[in-house]
């Protein structure tokens, strides 16, 4: 079994949803297909997918304009949330410290985190991929935490077409798995996630150590989403 995880970012309306379960129920797969959604769309009927947020607050409550609670995320009826995903690292300044406190907040209130981590373009060109990726595990997930999901996220291939080769994903989720390993965390699932598509999405998942895919874009429409679900078992 893998784990077919999307990432809709800041698209899609209740309709493209509705769509896309009711089409995902025609699907027969032993993989677990999450959608992780804009808040609005989180209390979804979900069907045979499991319903996902795209980031949370590590407050619980308070006056934190714009911001979303784990507990309230939880009481939508969704059961994942993406965590430390490559733009907010960019664009909202989270780091390894953020993204664990919100971990431990998403734990807390029932949900299981997808823990991002990868390399910057320019971390990768000054040969810092492996120190970039231990650190970003080691550092963003809680230390007492069991139920998790790791996701390996190349920061330079996201949105530009561009895979690593099938050695640099080996490489990478090799030292992920043996540093959850040594964490006490042997078991838990990571996936890879950048420029995923149809194409491409059975020959990244027989890669050694890759429990399934992160995908963006190739997740809004059925007919480019389904092909991602049903290339591997």
């Amino acid at each position: 079994m893998k784990i077919i995880a999307g990432n809709w970012k800041m698209n899609g309306t209740r309709e493209m949803l509705k769509n896309m379960i009711e089409a995902l129920r025609g699907v027969k797969t032993k993989n677990r297909v999450i959608l992780c959604v804009p808040y609005p769309l989180l209390d979804a009927e979900s069907g045979t997918a499991f319903i996902g947020a795209q980031d949370v607050s590590r407050h619980d409550h308070g006056a934190f304009t714009g911001e979303v609670s784990a507990n309230m995320i939880a009481a939508t009826g969704a059961k994942y949330v993406i965590v430390g995903h490559s733009e907010c690292r960019a664009y909202h300044s989270d780091t390894n410290d953020i993204v664990r406190a919100k971990a431990t907040a998403a734990i807390a209130a029932g949900l299981t985190p997808i823990i991002c981590v990868g390399e910057t373009m320019d971390e990768k060109q000054a040969g810092k991929t492996m120190a970039i990726i231990e650190s970003g595990v080691r550092e963003s997930i809680p230390s007492d935490a069991r139920d998790v999901i790791v996701a390996y996220e190349p920061r330079w291939a996201i949105g530009a077409g561009i895979t690593p080769t099938a050695d640099e994903i080996s490489a990478a989720h090799t030292l992920i798995a043996n540093t959850l390993t040594d964490m006490g965390l042997d078991g838990t699932p990571v996936l890879y996630g950048a420029s995923v598509k149809g194409s491409n999405a059975a020959e990244i998942m027989s890669i050694a150590n890759v429990d399934g895919v992160l995908v963006g874009g190739a997740s809004l429409k059925p007919d480019d989403f389904i092909p991602i679900i049903t290339s591997i078992e």
